[in-house]
């Protein structure tokens, strides 16, 4: 038990921490709420339970880097259970002779948990500290062509250093007042660890124990004390920014769709980010919740192929910006600093293909990709700064309805097949409507893919029809390019085409995963709301039903599937087109990276329409050599822009598969029977 003026001493010392922290938390709220938009507090409970699952399941990191993930594990868990311990301690030292739950089986457990976990905490963290600063593991370095704040290139290291020093003198501390109290109450059975240690202090008078358990209490309480306001400056804010962020982020319609402009308000001056308060609120939150743990940057195809882009290096240049800033911008100042002078270079802006691989992984809900499209729009917008390959592709778009720029019939992919494609004029009471897209009508390698979903529909006897030539681009290319007034004015003409034809009581099939994304999960925002379904789901929907025969026979060819990025990531679906396959007589040999681990084709974010930035490799070139590595025969895809990257990548490595939509295969299927 502590003295009178210990007592007193630690009093003040908690008011004191409490009124710093005061002033340093309101620092970080008040930057919050100089983002645009708000925090999300709606369905509340549900939020919350979200929010406490994934702080006890540490967001499913487990999947990435499990060894390093374990040890995490390890030290979340730890420092969770030390917020009831650090205030059992203090009772513990006011109160004459209070024990949490005495003697009790439920005292006793807390009492080994508490053991327990404190050596847990040690081991991990020490790991973490091994991990960085003796092994330096590569994952927590980045390309030298990366920018990284100023602040940043010292300072990662040295708030880790601080952050684990914390640590383990709080949690090493709190040990040895446990075994000095041990020593002088007795040995606990609930307390290996304090036993073990308590052994060591066996010869000590007891003034010297008494002594050694006071000074051990005041290190282990006083640390936090004084790391408390502290806390939202260094990397540990993510201890509670990260379930915060997971709770309160936008509950979004798919993982990418963004939100919608109304560029009708004529209020609004800036469209896009140029500067860090143009985020969203939650945006900012992402930079006070990242762990620093790079997972993003592992994923990331423009990361991994040697470009400029790291996901990690954008979220910690902005902790760096608000760490230097936050007094002033707390005050009000203007930010006048461009993210583009310290958070990321113009070659990483362009260097993104929106794969969303970043956001699926994050561990602490962070959005990377939403950032780097806001900046597309700042640069498209208000700058008119952007790759030029764009320029005809957006003229294309405002002119022709396609990023081809082609005039031509939009229902010329037709002509060779034995077979009407009624359009829904010549057939106004269709059940499906087809959604061909600009590629499966203007480019021959789609078309193949469009005459073979068009051949499965008639085949399974479905009513469907096409726009022809009164459909025109989602705008998906748009958007992702930071063209959104572009976009904005396709989706308004798509949404009055299709509502105008009584789509939104039909279903939309199309082949195309941007398509699908785009009409599904981004036209509800200008009420457009419609059934959309990619065709290997249709596919497979009319397999399961018994309306589409397949051949028996086994085939001798292996295949793998390159799951989109548009149709896994960003819609949630994985199963379909491998049952399609399999239906279809072929045996699925995986890639490495399947499913929600997929690498992307390189397509994406407008890519297809432009160069390549610098790097190592091609995205499309890693992309194909992992699928050549299966030693499957044929590489099945389901995206016609997929199919352009990776066939383009096949023929530079000479040919070595055959690559073909899963339309393709379960069509010839069909002619085999």
């Amino acid at each position: 038990m502590l003295t009178s003026v210990e007592k007193l001493l630690f009093a003040i010392a908690v008011l004191v921490s409490l009124y710093l922290a005061y002033i340093t938390f309101g620092r970080m709220v008040k930057i919050v709420l100089r983002g645009k938009g708000q925090l999300n507090f709606d369905h509340l409970p549900r939020r919350l339970l979200t929010s406490l699952i994934a702080l006890v399941s540490q967001g499913g990191m487990i999947r990435q880097r499990p060894i390093t993930s374990l040890f995490h594990a390890l030290v979340a868990w730890g420092f969770i259970f030390y917020g009831l311990v650090n205030i059992m301690d203090i009772l513990e030292g006011y109160l004459h002779d209070f024990r949490f739950l005495d003697d009790s089986a439920i005292g006793g457990l807390y009492r080994l948990l508490a053991d327990v976990l404190s050596v847990a905490v040690l081991v991990g963290m020490s790991f973490f500290l091994i991990r960085r600063f003796v092994a330096k593991t590569p994952a927590l370095t980045y390309h030298n062509n990366v920018k990284l704040h100023p602040k940043a290139v010292s300072g990662i290291s040295k708030d880790s250093l601080v952050v684990g020093t914390f640590i383990l003198a709080h949690v090493g501390f709190r040990l040895l007042s446990a075994s000095f109290f041990v020593a002088l109450q007795g040995d606990d059975p609930w307390q290996p660890s304090a036993n073990l240690v308590a052994s060591l202090w066996s010869g000590l008078p007891e003034p010297a124990m008494t002594i050694g358990w006071h000074i051990s209490w005041w290190l282990a309480l006083g640390l936090v004390l004084a790391f408390v306001p502290y806390f939202p400056y260094t990397k540990h804010a993510h201890l509670f920014m990260g379930p915060f962020n997971l709770m309160t982020r936008p509950q979004r319609k798919a993982l990418g769709a963004l939100d919608a402009i109304d560029f009708t308000d004529e209020s609004i001056e800036q469209f896009g980010v140029a500067h860090l308060t143009d985020l969203s609120q939650t945006h900012i939150v992402d930079a006070f919740a990242c762990v620093m743990c790079n997972r993003c940057q592992d994923v990331c195809p423009a990361y991994v192929t040697g470009k400029e882009l790291s996901p990690a290096a954008l979220e910690i240049n902005k902790r760096y910006y608000l760490r230097e800033n936050m007094t002033q911008l707390a005050a009000g100042s203007e930010d006048s600093l461009p993210l583009m002078a310290y958070a990321i270079s113009e070659s990483a802006v362009w260097a993104c293909t929106s794969c969303g691989a970043c956001v699926e992984v994050c561990p602490v809900g962070n959005e990377p990709m939403f950032d780097i499209l806001g900046i597309r729009q700042n640069q498209v917008l208000m700058e008119g700064v952007f790759p030029n390959e764009l320029r005809g592709a957006f003229t294309g778009m405002e002119r022709n309805g396609n990023p081809w720029q082609m005039a031509d019939d939009r229902l010329a992919w037709t002509e060779p097949l034995d077979f009407p494609v009624p359009t829904v004029e010549e057939n106004p009471d269709f059940d499906v409507l087809y959604w061909v897209g600009c590629a499966g009508a203007f480019d021959a390698t789609a078309q193949k893919t469009a005459r073979a979903i068009a051949t499965i529909l008639h085949a399974a006897g479905t009513n469907f029809a096409v726009l022809g030539n009164n459909e025109t681009c989602t705008g998906d290319l748009a958007r992702r390019a930071g063209n959104e007034y572009l976009f904005f004015e396709m989706a308004q003409m798509n949404i009055e085409t299709l509502n105008g034809v009584n789509a939104q009581k039909k279903k939309i099939i199309t082949g195309c995963p941007h398509c699908l994304h785009t009409i599904s999960s981004e036209y509800p925002a200008f009420d457009g709301n419609y059934t959309v379904l990619h065709h290997t789901q249709f596919i497979s929907e009319l397999i399961r039903e018994g309306r589409l025969k397949l051949s028996d026979a086994t085939s001798t060819e292996k295949v793998t599937f390159h799951d989109p990025c548009y149709l896994g990531r960003h819609s949630g679906e994985y199963n379909a087109p491998r049952e399609a396959l399999t239906s279809a007589g072929l045996s699925i040999l995986e890639m490495e990276r399947h499913k929600s681990n997929a690498f992307c084709c390189g397509a994406g974010g407008a890519q297809v329409w432009k160069e390549e930035e610098a790097g190592t490799q091609a995205v499309s070139a890693n992309r194909y050599a992992e699928a050549k590595a299966t030693g499957a025969e044929v590489l099945a895809v389901g995206c016609p822009f997929c199919t352009r990257m990776l066939n383009d990548a096949n023929a530079q490595a000479g040919e070595g598969m055959k690559v073909k939509d899963v339309a393709e295969i379960v069509a010839e299927a069909i002619s085999s029977q």
